[in-house]
C-alpha cells in the first residue's frame, strides 16, 4: 500500500462557543441574587458600566457627557479655583445655612450645665433637694428640655436594651453568657467553654467523652461534669448526645420523667412504627396514658438549637408576578426590581479618551476603551436577552397552567420543557436554564418554575393525561379524611383513582404515598386505633 500526500478542502459548519456566548449562556441560569454579585463583579471590572440611578436614566439608555457630569451651577462660584474656595472663610454662610452657632459646639460642659449658668446668671434661684450627700441644687429648668422629642423617663423603651439590640443572639452566645453566670469552679467551666464550640445549630454534642478528655487532656469525669454543667442551661435538652437524652432532659425539666416514659424513650423506634400495643404493655399504661405520653412527646422540641438561627434564611424574590387582568385572563410582568438596572457611562470614555489624545499611549488606551465598550454592550444586551427570554417562558407556563391559578393544585396539566420549547421557538436546554432558580409570585403563593413540570398519568378513557402532582394532592385528600374504621390501603386507593378515571398502577401509589412521608395502611390503622380513645 503506497502512502502519499495530497490537498483536499471541506466544508463544514460548527458552533464555536466564544467568551460572550458562554456568559450569556451563565447568565440565563442564575438567580436573580447571583445575578446581581455577577454584575457587581462586572462593574469592578469594567470603569464603563454604571447604575441607571447614578447617571439619573432608565436602564438601557445611553447618556452623553451632560447627563454623567454634575448639574452645573448658573453662578460664577463654580468658576473659582478650587484653591481660592479652599482659602475662603465661609464660617458665616456655614452658620446660616444650618443655624447652628458657636454656642452649640461645646466640648467640656453638658447642655444641663450650661442652662444651670444661664440660671444662675439671671439671679434664679433654683430649688433643693435633700439627698445623701447632702443638700444638692437642682436646675428644674434645666432638665425640662432634656431629651427633648422623646421622654425622659428611663424605664421606656426608649432606654431599654431590647431597643437597641440590632441581632439575635446566637445559641453560642447564649450558652457562652450562662457559663458566665454560673458559679462552677474553673476548670469545670473551662473545659465547658471548649465544648460549647462543639455543639451543633440543632443543639447537639456529638462527641466522643474519651478522645476529648484525650484531646484536652483533662479526666473523662471532668469532661461529664462540664457536659452535666452546659445541660442545665437554656433551651432544655442542649448538649445532648441523641435524641433520647434531649427528650429526657426536656422531660426532666418540665418534672415529668417517670419510669414509664423512661421506657417510652428507651423504645423510640416503635413509636416512630407505631407499634403502640407493644408499648402499652412495656410501659405497663392503658390505651389513655400511652396517649398523654405521646402527646408529651409531641410538644418537646427536637432540635433545641434551632430557636438560634445564626444566620436568617434568604427570602425568595420572585423574578415574574402573575395576576389576574380585568378580562379575567393572566397577565405576567417581570419583577422590576430584580432587573439590572446599568447603562453605559460614555462621558467617561470621552473624558479618558481625551486625557490621553496626543500621549504615548494614546493607541493603548483607545483599544482599551473599545475592548471595554464592547464588553459592556454585549453584557447589556445579554441582560436584556435574559429578561425577554424569562418572560417568553413564563408567559407560555402560565398559558399551559391556567387551570392550576383558577382551580389550584387539581387544575395542573402534565408539562414538560419540550412542550414549552416547541410552543416558544426554543431548544429545550434554553428552557431548562431559565427555568433553573426562578420563582413566580401568584395570587396562590410564590412557586419555582419546576413546580409546574410534571409528568403525566394516563386517564382510562384515553383522553386528557392527569398532572402527577395533582394526582398527589388526591392521594393525601383520601389519606386526610380517614377514620379507625375506613383506612384506605393502597389496592384501594388505586380502586378509587381508577373509578375517577386514572389509569395508575399500585407501585406509584406506594411511591406517591411514600414521597409525602405518609405511613402505610396498618401503621395509620394503628395510630388511629390508639388516637381514637373514648
Amino acid at each position: 500500500m503506497a502512502f502519499a500526500q495530497r490537498l483536499d478542502l471541506r466544508q463544514s459548519q460548527q458552533l464555536v462557543m466564544t467568551p460572550q456566548l458562554q456568559q450569556a449562556i451563565k447568565m440565563l441560569q442564575m438567580s436573580n441574587l447571583e445575578l446581581r454579585d455577577f454584575i457587581a463583579e462586572e462593574m469592578e471590572r469594567n470603569p464603563l458600566l454604571d447604575t441607571a440611578s447614578s447617571q439619573g436614566g432608565e436602564p438601557g439608555e445611553r447618556p452623553e457627557a451632560e447627563a454623567a457630569a454634575p448639574a452645573a451651577d448658573n453662578g460664577r462660584e463654580n468658576d473659582a479655583p478650587m484653591e481660592q474656595k479652599l482659602a475662603e472663610d465661609n464660617l458665616s454662610s456655614a452658620q446660616s445655612e444650618f443655624d447652628n452657632g458657636s454656642e452649640n459646639m461645646f466640648a467640656d460642659e453638658s447642655f444641663a450645665d450650661r442652662c444651670a449658668d444661664s440660671l444662675h446668671a439671671g439671679g434664679e434661684a433654683a430649688p433643693s433637694v435633700e439627698g445623701p450627700g447632702g443638700a444638692e441644687s437642682i436646675e428644674a429648668g434645666a432638665w425640662a428640655s432634656v431629651g427633648s422629642g422623646g421622654s425622659s423617663r428611663f424605664d421606656d423603651d426608649e432606654f431599654g436594651i431590647e431597643g437597641r439590640l440590632t441581632r439575635e443572639e446566637t445559641l453560642r452566645e447564649s450558652l457562652l453568657r450562662q457559663l458566665g453566670e454560673s458559679r462552677a469552679d474553673a476548670p469545670t467551666r473551662m473545659i465547658a467553654a471548649y465544648l460549647i464550640e462543639s455543639i451543633d445549630s440543632a443543639g447537639y454534642l456529638r462527641i466522643d467523652t474519651e478522645e476529648t478528655a484525650q484531646l484536652i487532656g483533662a479526666a473523662p469525669c471532668s469532661v461529664e461534669a462540664a457536659i452535666a454543667l452546659i445541660q442545665t442551661f437554656e433551651p432544655a435538652g442542649v448538649a445532648a448526645r441523641d435524641l433520647t437524652e434531649c427528650l429526657r432532659l426536656q422531660l426532666e425539666d418540665r418534672n415529668r420523667f417517670d419510669p414509664a416514659m423512661e421506657v417510652l424513650l428507651d423504645n423510640l423506634p416503635m413509636v416512630a412504627r407505631r407499634e403502640f400495643d407493644k408499648l402499652k404493655r412495656l410501659c405497663s399504661v392503658d390505651a389513655e396514658d400511652l396517649l398523654l405520653m405521646l402527646q408529651e412527646l409531641k410538644a418537646l422540641d427536637p432540635k433545641p438549637g434551632a430557636a438560634f438561627e445564626d444566620e436568617l434564611a434568604p427570602t425568595v424574590i420572585p423574578d415574574v408576578f402573575v395576576y389576574e387582568n380585568r378580562t379575567g385572563g393572566w397577565s405576567v410582568e417581570l419583577n422590576s426590581e430584580t432587573m439590572p438596572r446599568l447603562v453605559l457611562n460614555n462621558s467617561y470614555a470621552a473624558e479618558v479618551m481625551r486625557g490621553a489624545a496626543g500621549g504615548a499611549r494614546a493607541d493603548s488606551v483607545k483599544e482599551f476603551i473599545a475592548e471595554r465598550q464592547q464588553s459592556a454592550n454585549w453584557l447589556l444586551k445579554s441582560i436584556e436577552q435574559r429578561a425577554r427570554t424569562i418572560l417568553r417562558v413564563a408567559s407560555e407556563i402560565v398559558r399551559q397552567q391556567d387551570g392550576f391559578f383558577a382551580f389550584g393544585v387539581t387544575g395542573l396539566r402534565p408539562l414538560n420543557l419540550k412542550r414549552v420549547a416547541d410552543a416558544i421557538d426554543m431548544h429545550e436546554s434554553t428552557v431548562s436554564r431559565v427555568t433553573s432558580n426562578k420563582y413566580i409570585a401568584t395570587p396562590r403563593g410564590v412557586f419555582e418554575f419546576k413546580y409546574f413540570f410534571t409528568p403525566a398519568i394516563a386517564s382510562t378513557t384515553g383522553g386528557e393525561a392527569y398532572s402527577a402532582e395533582a394526582i398527589r394532592h388526591r392521594i393525601k385528600g383520601l389519606i386526610d379524611r380517614e377514620t379507625a374504621d375506613s383506612v384506605l390501603s393502597d389496592d384501594r386507593i388505586v380502586a378509587i383513582l381508577r373509578d375517577s378515571g386514572v389509569d395508575i398502577a399500585r407501585r406509584t401509589v406506594t411511591k406517591y404515598r411514600e414521597a409525602l412521608g405518609i405511613p402505610s395502611s396498618i401503621q395509620r390503622r394503628k395510630q388511629l386505633s390508639v388516637l381514637t380513645v373514648s
